[in-house]
């Protein structure tokens, strides 16, 4: 199959990309796992990665971040996720961060901030619509986003591989 991650137009509206993307925990914290299935044209790519020791919200920051840096071109992307901290910080939470000195309201230190900057570096290079979809409540590739990133989590755990 071709690559979908290299196919991407250069001109960003002509083609869209839509993006699953799903993380994964074996405790919380503990072994964790993030995929992706990215579609284009057609075509599919699952992509999909693990951490030894992790937490859930790591592992959903991840799959999106992965999923974005894997197109090779500015693209028109569609990413759906079901997680609710990922959508509403990115949409809602981030600039306020930014603009608090990477601080909440509260002035604690945003968790995961770095992570949250290399989604906004990522988001940066693509026109994103954010799109939130109920998880585990059958939409077919929020089910595959979630095997490979349990699949991934299991792997890890398992000491079967390598972060």
């Amino acid at each position: 199959m071709t690559d979908v991650a290299n196919e991407a137009a250069a001109d960003p509206a002509d083609d869209l990309v839509e993006i699953s993307t799903d993380g994964a925990c074996l405790g919380n914290p503990g072994p964790g796992g993030w995929g992706a299935v990215l579609r284009y044209r057609g075509k599919e790519k699952e992509i999909s990665g693990s951490d030894p020791q992790t937490t859930n919200n790591k592992m959903e920051l991840t799959a999106a971040i992965e999923a974005l840096a894997a197109l090779n071109r500015p693209s028109t992307v569609i990413l759906y996720t079901d997680s609710s901290y990922v959508r509403n910080g990115i949409m809602k939470w981030v600039a306020g961060w930014q603009s608090n000195g990477w601080q909440t309201r509260d002035k604690k230190p945003v968790k995961n901030v770095d992570l949250w900057q290399r989604l906004l570096e990522e988001e940066k290079r693509h026109t994103v619509e954010w799109r939130w979809v109920k998880g585990h409540a059958g939409d077919h590739y929020n089910e595959i986003a979630d095997t490979l990133a349990t699949s991934a989590a299991r792997e890890v755990a398992s000491g079967s591989v390598s972060r």
